[in-house]
Parts: structure tokens; sequence; C-alpha cells
């Protein structure tokens, strides 16, 4: 009897193998009280076992072979930047001497310190990287407690195995692709998660989120992970596993032919160039985005300079990671994203205060740099300073009038006053844009087109604000539907203002990286797509085979039923 287990597709592919099972699990961790002279060896050994941790780490990090993307080994140095952190270093080492309490109980009321905060972040990326708290913290905990880190079972050969765990550290997931394992099966993460991240970056199948994997599967019995769908089948009979090698072998081709278009123009049968770009979490990624040979970057988000950090960067750290991204481009633009971290009334995790009710409506992206213009301006003078070395176009977050909108154009004003007060360099014809993610700005959108160079549609938060959802809450992110009436009404609002008053509209939202919904919105009009890079030349082999004529007239005029728009997607995309 074959068992059909669902999780989410965070790394395409298929895997056929038997299953290793490894569960971390929460180490169990109690109170206990110190007598004052024992208080500094506590200390001491405390410090230990991060510098253990440490010398682990080093250790993953030196045996990632030659030639693999250098953003693998940045997910290593990332671990190991929060274990010299005061926050994980020094603060439980206070708490030690404060409470006399062991170290195991200082390191977790540490912890939970810290993840309260990311769980208050509205943002799914940023919420996501409480995940790497707990890796390190887990860690460490380990080696308190047992002497070993949970990952020092992996020491064995994989090949051709499925590893099935209730979660996996970015170390974990290096270690196991060094071990050649062929697939991953976890219990939580999402696409999200660095470890996510990284098993695309190494090609490695995996399926995150599956409920009760550890319990569901056995050690030895053969499964089938399919990355793309996030379906896991344990118990197929042979033909059903016959079925899934022709797929992964038809898989392997396709990747061949698309690897083919790297350099292939993005033009559709009758003539008509689309842009394609790609959107970048880390700047690490932009080899990524140079790999499928993007047409720039139309999303750079910078929350990185905030997070995991005692301090945000400074103005001359953004401006040199700025002026990186743009030597590895080479003369294509770069768009980079203002800050946009929600719910948190400050994103350094040193100090940080208390959430709104609702992170979600609260004081998140652009207002709450509106409303702390000291630690914003910071920010727009290196992106401003950045565009005298290269094409630079800044695009604000979140933005829902256009009084808040001018808001921001009066500051960045001022910034450029300031700038040529102090003779600096910069372009003073820096395009300018914004992001449409909430309804009130896709209906505002004729106003904004009017003021502003560019726009561009976040979808993931336009969908969530159109359908009052969550989309990472289990309960209700069934209801997310990029297809829904309303949100494709609104999606046209925005195409239709930019066409009126001749500024190009992109979308930078996960539908635009979506291949099934890549001939709709050709068809609505859309003539500028950023995505992550993995899914730009399935994209683009998609406009290589498509009539931009003959979507337009199909697509004149949309549906306004849910089954009917299905309909039109399913004939849409019937020959590919």
């Amino acid at each position: 009897m074959t068992l059909d287990l669902t999780g989410i597709g965070v790394s395409r592919g298929i895997a056929i193998g038997r299953v290793v099972r490894m569960r971390h699990g929460d180490p169990e961790i109690y109170e206990q009280a110190l007598e004052d002279g024992s208080v500094e060896a506590e200390v001491e050994r405390f410090r230990q076992a991060l510098r253990k941790a440490s010398e682990q780490l080093h250790a993953i990090r030196d045996a990632i072979p030659k030639g693999t993307p250098s953003e693998v080994a940045e997910f290593i140095d990332t671990h190991l930047l929060m274990l010299s952190d005061h926050l994980l270093s020094e603060v439980p080492v206070n708490i030690i001497r404060e409470q006399h309490c062991n170290a195991e109980w200082a390191l977790k009321l540490q912890r939970d310190a810290l993840v309260s905060v990311f769980d208050q972040m509205d943002d799914p990326y940023l919420r996501t990287r409480r995940d790497d708290i707990d890796h390190v913290i887990r860690r460490v905990q380990h080696l308190l407690l047992r002497g070993e880190a949970p990952s020092d079972a992996l020491a064995h050969d994989l090949r051709g195995r499925i590893v099935v765990s209730d979660e996996l550290s970015p170390a974990d997931v290096l270690v196991l692709h060094q071990r050649h394992a062929a697939g991953l099966i976890t219990e939580t993460g999402g696409p999200l998660s660095h470890s996510a991240i990284l098993a695309r970056s190494l090609n490695l199948p995996a399926v995150m989120g599956v409920h009760h994997a550890t319990r569901l599967l056995q050690d030895g019995e053969v499964v089938v992970l399919d990355g793309s769908s996030g379906m896991v089948l344990a118990g197929a009979d042979r033909r059903l596993l016959a079925e899934y090698r022709r797929r992964q072998r038809a898989e392997q081709i396709h990747r061949r032919e698309l690897l083919a278009l790297r350099d292939a123009p993005s033009r559709t049968l009758d003539g008509h160039t689309i842009t394609l770009r790609a959107n970048i979490e880390l700047p690490e990624e932009i080899r990524a985005a140079r790999q499928v040979n993007a047409d720039g970057v139309g999303l750079y988000r910078t929350e990185f300079f905030y997070i995991h950090r005692q301090r945000p960067a400074d103005e001359e750290e953004q401006l040199q990671d700025f002026r990186r991204v743009l030597r590895a481009l080479k003369g294509k633009p770069l768009t980079i994203r203002t800050l946009d971290i929600g719910g948190d009334k400050d994103c350094s995790a040193a100090d940080v205060g208390l959430p709104g009710r609702n992170p979600a409506l609260g004081l998140r992206a652009i207002r709450r740099c509106l409303r702390d213009v000291p630690g914003f301006k910071p920010q727009l003078r290196a992106i401003l300073r950045a565009s005298s070395y290269g094409p630079v176009r800044l695009m604000f977050p979140m933005l829902t009038s256009v009084p808040e909108l001018e808001s921001a154009l009066a500051l960045l004003e001022s910034v450029r006053e300031e700038l040529r007060a102090e003779r600096r360099r910069f372009d003073p014809e820096m395009p300018v844009g914004a992001m449409i993610e909430v309804p009130a700005a896709a209906l505002a959108a004729p106003g904004f087109a009017e003021r502003l160079d560019f726009l561009s549609i976040g979808t993931n938060d336009l969908i969530q604000y159109t359908l009052a959802i969550d989309r990472l809450d289990e309960e209700v992110n069934y209801l997310y539907d990029p297809l829904n009436p309303a949100v494709l009404r609104l999606i046209r609002m925005v195409i239709e203002a930019g066409d009126a008053a001749g500024v190009p509209v992109a979308m930078c939202g996960e539908m635009a990286g979506d291949p099934r919904y890549t001939r709709l919105l050709l068809g609505m009009g859309l003539r500028e797509f950023s995505m992550p890079p993995a899914a730009l030349l399935e994209v683009k082999r998609i406009v290589r085979r498509s009539r931009l004529d003959e979507l337009s007239r199909r697509c004149r005029d949309l549906p306004m039923t849910e089954p009917e728009i299905r309909a039109l997607v399913e004939a849409l995309n019937r020959d590919l």
C-alpha cells in the first residue's frame, strides 16, 4: 500500500532511495542552582562548548570542495558569526553569573528572548531567520549535554539515501551533500529558510514541512521525493517506481535544455522582448543570478544589513556591498528595496521594543523608516552614492497612499541636497520606484505612476492583504490564491496605470516566478518579471514559446469567476 505524504517542495528534483532517519529534537533543559564557588567553572564550561561548536563549523567549512558556489560557505560563516556575537557569547555568561544557574538554562533563556523577537516579525523571510538561532543554539546545547553535536551521526556515506529528519541546519545540509545524500525530507522548515536556500544552491532535492515524517517513514524503506510538487511516496509498487524513474530522467534532460537557454534572448515568437530579472536575498546570491544571465536584479532585499547584528550596517558598509553587487552585474541594473522590517519597534535583536498588536498592520517597512529618519538616512545615502558606480534603482516598499509617497520623496530629496553640499557623487537621474503590495496602493496606482519612474507589484503581500490570510499560517494558507478574481483585477489596474503614464511595471512576487502564470501575466500586459534565479530559465522557455499578440487577445476580457479563470490558464498552457 502506497503512503502519500505532502509537504513544501523547496528544492526541485526527484530523488528515489532508502530512508535514513535522523532526529535532533529539542534537548530537555532543566534549571540547576549553582553554589557561589562553581559559577566561574560553569562559565568556562559554556565557553568551551562555544569553542567546540566553532571548531566543528570550521571543519565543515574547510571540507567544502573547491568549485562549490561561494554562497555555500557563507551559510556556515553566518553561524560562525552568530557564535561570536555577544548575544550568544556574553549574555548567557551574564545570566550564569547573575542567576547562579547552569549554562544550559542560561542559554535557553537567551534563546527564548531572541526567538520571541523574530516570531513577531511580519516579513516571512525575516521570520524564518529564527531557524538559524535555533540551529546554532541547539549545537551548543548538545555539546553541553552530551559532548557532541547533533549532526555527528552523519559520518557515514549516504550515497543514494534520502535523509528524513525533524529539521536540518545549513551545516547539516552541507554535511549531507558531502556524504552524497540523494534527497532531504524534514518535518519543519519552508522555502525561505537558509537550509532550503542552501539545498537549492546545491541542487539537492528537498521537501520540508512533512508532518510526522520521522514517525511514518521507516529506516531502509524506499521512498520517492518530488521536490517540485512537495510529494513524498512510500511503499510505491514497481509500476509507480518505474514511472518516477522515467520522470527523473526526463527532468535531467529538461534541466540540460534549460541551461542551453542561458544566453538566448528572452523574446516571444512574434518578436517582443520580455525583461527577466532576479530577486536576491543575500549578496552572495548574485552568482546564481549571473549563472542564468538575468537582466539585472529586480529586487535586492536589504534586511540582512539589520538582522543578526549588534548594530545596523552603517552607510559605508552598505555602500561597499552595493558596489560589489554592481561590479558583479557588469552594467546591468540593480534595484534596491529600502528596509522592509515589520512588527518590531527596532530591528536590532540587541534592543527590541514591544511589538504592535498586529505586526502585519503595524509599524513596518516605509512607515517605520519615515518614523525613524536618522536611522533611515544612512541607507538612502548609501543607495544614492552607489548610483555613481553603476545603474541603481531605488524602490520604496509597502506604500499605501500618495501623501506617504510624497513624504518619502521629500526625504530622498533632502538627502540629495546633503550629498550635494558635501560634494558627494551620485546619479541625479537615478530611477525611483515603489512596491505595489497593498490594495490601497493598487487602487491609487495612477497617482503613484505620475510621480515615479517605475512600479513593481509585490504579489506575496498583495494577495495576503486582499484575501486577509497569512500564507505561513497552516490553518488558512489554503486560501492563498493568485488566481482570485479580486487579485487579478488589482494586478491589471496597476499594469494599466503604468501604461497610461508611460511608466514600466514589473512584478517581483512569487507569482512572477511561477511558470503556471507566465502566459496569463504576459496576456495581462506584464513585460518585466523578477524572480528567484532558479525559476528564470523555465520562465524564459515559456516566453520563447509564446505569441504575445495572441495572449493579449485571449486575456483582454478576463472571466470573472475562479473556475473560468482556471480554465483559461489551463488552455493558455496546454502546449507546454
